[in-house]
C-alpha cells in the first residue's frame, strides 16, 4: 500500500454496475457506453462501478478493462459530474494479476477497486489463503479496496462476517459489497465495524431498504441501470424518515429487480434500456446470449415496466 493512499470507504448512496454495450462484432460500442454513463449520471447515481459482473468483467482483455475506465471518467468529467465516482472490479484468478488489475484501474481514473476472491481451485481456498490474498492485494494497491462477495461467480466460495470482519481491519480495506444479499451478514458487519472506515452495501436491490435499516452505506445493485432515479428517491425518503413511502418503492424495486433476474440481468438490463431509453443494444459477449424481450409475454415484465414508468416521471 502506498503510503500516499487515503484509505476513505466511497460516500454513501447508490452505486451501479454499469452494463457495457457492444456492437455486432463485440467490440466497444463507444458512443452507448458514454450515453449510458451520462444517463446514470444525470439520474443521480454517487458512483458507477465498471467491470463489475453486470459489467462482463471477465470477457474483457485486460486492455479493455483499461479502455472501459478511462472512458467512464472521462465522460462524467466531460460533462460536470467530477465528483461521481468510478470504482473498477480487478478481481483476477491469482494475486498478481488482481495486484496489476488494480494498479491498471488506479492508472485508468478509479478511486476504489472491488477484489473477487478467485474459484478457479474452491477446495484449496481455505480461511487462511483467502485472507491472505486479500491483505496481499490491499497491501499492493494503490487506491483502496473493497471486498466483492458473489459466491455464484466464485464457484460457491462465499465469505462470512468473520472473513470480513477480519479483512476490515485492514488500513487499506474499506468496505463490502455483498452480492449474497445476507441481511444477517451486513448487520453483523455494520455493528461491528465503524461506517467512517469500512463501508457495507448490499448488492440488491431486493434488500436496499433492509440494508439501509440494517446500517448500509446503500446499494450497489444492477437496477440502477435501469432506474437510478427511483433508487436515488428511496434514499432520499429513507434519509427524510418517510418509511412508509420509502417501504412502498421498495416493494416495486423488489418486484422488479426478481424479473430482471428472470430475463438474464446482464442480457435483460441491455435489453430493457435499449427498449426505454433511446440508446444501445443487446448484444453481449459469448457464452452469454442477447435477450429479446417480444419472446418474453407482457406478464414477465409487469413490474419493470411499472418502475419504468415512476423513473420516467421523477
Amino acid at each position: 500500500m502506498s503510503s500516499s493512499v487515503n484509505s476513505a470507504p466511497p460516500p454513501s448512496g447508490v452505486y451501479v454496475p454499469a452494463v457495457l454495450f457492444f456492437d455486432e462484432d463485440e467490440e466497444l460500442d463507444i458512443p452507448s457506453i458514454k450515453a449510458h454513463v451520462l444517463r446514470l449520471a444525470k439520474g443521480g447515481v454517487t458512483g458507477i462501478l465498471v467491470q463489475g459482473s453486470n459489467g462482463e468483467a471477465q470477457h474483457l482483455s485486460h486492455d479493455e478493462r483499461k479502455v472501459a475506465i478511462r472512458l467512464t471518467r472521462d465522460t462524467l468529467n466531460e460533462n460536470g459530474f467530477e465528483n461521481v465516482l468510478v470504482i473498477a472490479g480487478t478481481g483476477g484468478q491469482s494475486t498478481k494479476e488482481t495486484k496489476k488489475l488494480t494498479a491498471d484501474a488506479k492508472e485508468a481514473g478509479a478511486s476504489h477497486a472491488l477484489v473477487l476472491t478467485p474459484g478457479v481451485w474452491p477446495p484449496q481456498m481455505s480461511k487462511e489463503r483467502i485472507l491472505k490474498f486479500h491483505r496481499d492485494v490491499a497491501d499492493a494497491s494503490p487506491i483502496p479496496v473493497m471486498i466483492y462477495n458473489f459466491p455464484v461467480v466464485t464457484a460457491g466460495l462465499n465469505l462470512d462476517s468473520d472473513i470480513i470482519g477480519e479483512l476490515g481491519l485492514h488500513p487499506n480495506i474499506v468496505g463490502t459489497k455483498l452480492s449474497c444479499a445476507d441481511v444477517g451478514k451486513l448487520h453483523r458487519l455494520t455493528s461491528t465495524l465503524p461506517a467512517s472506515k469500512f463501508a457495507t452495501f448490499p448488492g440488491s436491490s431486493a434488500v436496499y431498504l433492509q440494508g439501509l435499516v440494517s446500517g448500509s452505506a446503500g446499494i450497489i445493485g444492477a437496477l440502477p441501470n435501469v432506474a437510478p432515479k427511483a433508487h436515488a428517491e428511496l434514499y432520499r425518503l429513507w434519509k427524510a424518515g418517510k418509511l412508509e413511502e420509502a417501504e412502498k418503492l421498495q416493494a416495486l424495486l423488489g418486484h422488479a429487480d426478481w424479473e430482471l433476474q428472470k430475463l438474464g440481468s446482464i442480457a435483460g438490463i441491455k435489453a430493457v434500456v435499449t427498449k426505454h431509453f433511446g440508446y444501445g443494444n443487446t448484444n453481449v459477449r459469448g457464452p452469454l446470449t442477447p435477450r429479446d424481450l417480444s419472446t418474453t409475454g407482457v406478464a414477465a415484465t409487469t413490474k419493470l415496466e411499472e418502475l419504468i414508468a415512476l423513473e420516467k416521471g421523477l
